[in-house]
Formats: structure tokens, sequence, C-alpha cells
């Protein structure tokens, strides 16, 4: 569908792709509307809901400047799949052995590997960069240890991070999995954010929200973060990459013998890049959103107890050549608990392998938008490739 609602409260215009924002929503994305560094519009994808300060489900291009809280501290967090060789019907019949085995093998929520599950030399230029940075940020050290990153690769993280195993409309197995940048890349985001408020209250920057502080291009920081924003989107990228390594190792003695067949993409969907976009060089910020380039391979999942989708990119120019970046919540983690119960939980989740504890009630399909509605609100964004289905899923 095109833009379903164009809101003009700020200096550009909010083109949004559904017609279901909540308020505080809306009102987000007029504050960012009226940033003096906001070049032709801002970009509402059909997940959109609250987040801190920018919208999640937001595509921002700004010039000259970045928003470090609208990148978020979640930095680089996004999506890797791979197909394998491998048909449902030779799946066993309970999937608790597989569940377990991917359990064992990559920590959940704050574990961390006992020691780095990945050489040191092969992510020696992670090493030599990160320590660039903390050379000129000494302070980040206070918030966590240098050694600690390498522990936590190959690790989910909580919250809505998981790691399923999928059957696709060809009965084709695959392994999808949704992390970032982890301990170190909350860090780095929070760090960052405050030096940005502490900036714009030296500088008097009036913003209708202080957690829209900005970088501009010759400030004193602008230089940093951008080192540090771009190296916890690499770590995020490898990040994925060894868990993926971890838990296909995992599961193959558990299953028929397999190969991978096919990475769909391993892609980020909180994140800043330079690109170009009418007429402009803008750093582009992707808050909860992939890129959707012409032809270009995304990956947008459901809520644990429903479908996820590989899609191409269609290259639309409107939405910054972007797209959702999942189903997108409808309620709060607090509401969902008030709300629903482990009984809910159960029918929610018929079919699926997974923890049905109060302990991820919290991330309930019911409290998540309807995953096929948001996917036709951008039938113009992207076309589907695939359609997932998961049969196991691992929760952070």
């Amino acid at each position: 569908m095109p833009i379903r609602t164009t809101i003009n409260k700020g200096r550009v215009p909010v083109k949004i792709y559904t017609d279901q924002v909540e308020y505080g929503a809306l009102n987000q994305l007029a504050n960012i509307a009226q940033l003096p560094i906001v070049h032709s519009h801002i970009a509402a994808m059909p997940d959109v809901h609250m987040g801190i300060g920018a919208t999640v489900g937001s595509v921002i291009p700004t010039l000259g400047a970045i928003i470090p809280a609208a990148v978020g501290v979640d930095i680089g967090c996004g999506m890797n799949a791979v197909r394998l060789t491998l048909k449902a019907s030779q799946l066993p019949e309970s999937l608790r052995r597989i569940r377990s085995a991917i359990e064992a093998a990559v920590p959940v929520g704050f574990d961390v590997h006992s020691r780095p599950s990945i050489q040191r030399k092969s992510v020696a230029q992670l090493d030599a960069e990160l320590d660039a940075i903390l050379g000129k940020h000494p302070g980040l050290t206070k918030m966590q240890k240098p050694q600690v990153w390498a522990k936590q690769l190959g690790t989910l993280g909580g919250g809505n991070h998981f790691i399923e195993l999928c059957i696709d409309e060809s009965q084709d197995v695959w392994i999808m999995l949704h992390s970032g940048s982890r301990g170190i890349g909350n860090v780095i985001g929070r760090y960052f954010i405050s030096l940005a408020k502490k900036d714009a209250q030296r500088h008097q920057l009036h913003l209708p929200d202080k957690d829209l502080a900005y970088f501009s291009e010759g400030a004193d920081h602008f230089d940093d973060y951008v080192q540090a924003v771009e190296w916890a989107q690499d770590y995020a990228l490898v990040n994925r990459r060894e868990m993926m390594r971890l838990v296909v190792d995992a599961i193959r003695p558990h299953l028929p013998g397999f190969q991978v067949s096919k990475e769909a993409i391993n892609c980020h969907h909180n994140y800043v890049a330079r690109e170009t976009h009418f007429g402009e060089q803008v750093f582009l910020t992707r808050k909860g959103a992939i890129a959707a380039g012409k032809d270009q391979l995304g990956i947008i999942p459901g809520s644990m107890g429903a479908k996820s989708f590989i899609v191409r990119g269609k290259g639309n120019a409107e939405s910054f050549c972007s797209c959702s970046h999942g189903a997108g919540r409808k309620m709060s983690r607090t509401q969902a608990k008030r709300q629903f119960n482990h009984a809910d939980m159960e029918a929610q989740t018929r079919g699926v392998e997974c923890r049905k504890d109060k302990g991820v009630l919290d991330e309930i399909p019911g409290a998540y938008k309807d995953i096929d509605e948001v996917m036709a609100n951008q039938s113009d964004l992207v076309e589907v490739v695939h359609t997932l289905k998961q049969v196991v899923c691992v929760k952070g």
C-alpha cells in the first residue's frame, strides 16, 4: 500500500505507512520533524511504536549530524538467516533436544562464554579499533571491562532477541536469529547519548526532547561517535555470524547430515549509514527498520508464534529504500504481563518448542501487531520471497 498518513507539525513532513499509530509515537515523530538537521522528510514504517526519544520503526535522514538516541543502545541489532539442506519431514518428532542443544551452545540473557568462542586473531582488527576508541574515551572502561566484549561474541542477550528453527513454504528448514552488539554496544550508546546531552546543554541547543540531542560534523565528539558506532555495528555482524556457527554445530549431531545451502542476509535494523537520498548525502538512521533497496534481500520476523518473511526490496524512494524490521509491539512489556497469563502463552505458541513460563510472558505474540497487516501495509516497499514458520524458538 502507499503512504497511509502524513503529518505536518514540524519543519519537514512525516510519511507513515500505517494508519494505526499510538499518540506517543506521533508526538515523537513530530518532535524529530522539528529538528533543523532533518532532510526532506521522515518515514515511519508499519510497525512504528514509541521508543526513547526517537520512535521505533522510523527512518531519519540528517544532514551533517547524527542523533545518538535515534541510533539507540542496541547498536547494530539485526537478523541473520540461513537455509539448510533439510526438509521438515527429516526433523525429529520431538524438538526438545534441538532447543536444549542450542541453549547449551549459546549463552542467553546476561550469560557469557567462559572463554572467547572465536579466535582472537580472527577479530584482531576489532580489537585494535576498540583499543583506539577506549584510548580516547577511557570512561567507557568504567561501564564495561574491555575483555568482556570477547566473551560476549556469540551470545544472544535478552528481551526480544531469539534463535529459531523455521520451516518455509517449500518445507525447507531455516535457522534464523536476532541479536546485536550486546553489552559493549549498549555501553557505547549510553555513553555517547550522555555526551550529546551535555553538549546540547553547554551550547544551549533548543530541543523538543532532550533525548534528541545530536552531534554535528566538526563538533567535539562527532568523529569519535562515528568511529564507535561503526565499530559496534561491525561487532554485531560478527556476533550474529558466530552465533549462527555455534547453532549449526550444536544441532548437527541431532539431525540427518545437512549443509548450509544459502545465507539469506545478515542485516542491521538499528543503525546509521551514509547514503544519498533526494539529492543529498545524509546520515540515514534506521531505528527499527531495514534497508530495502532494489532487489536487496532482508528479513522481517513476526512474534514467537507467528510467521516471518525473507523479503526483496523494491527500492521505494519515499521510504528511503527501507521497510519494517518486524511486527512491532502494540503494548508495553508491563502491560503484556498484566494482560496475559501462562495459559495464554501456551495457546498462542502451540506447536512451537519454546519457553512458555512467566519469564517470557512480555514476549507473548499477543503483545505484537499482526504481522500480516504489517506486511500488507508495506506491499509497495518489499515483496515476499519466503514465508517462514518457527517450530523452535530460544528466547533470551
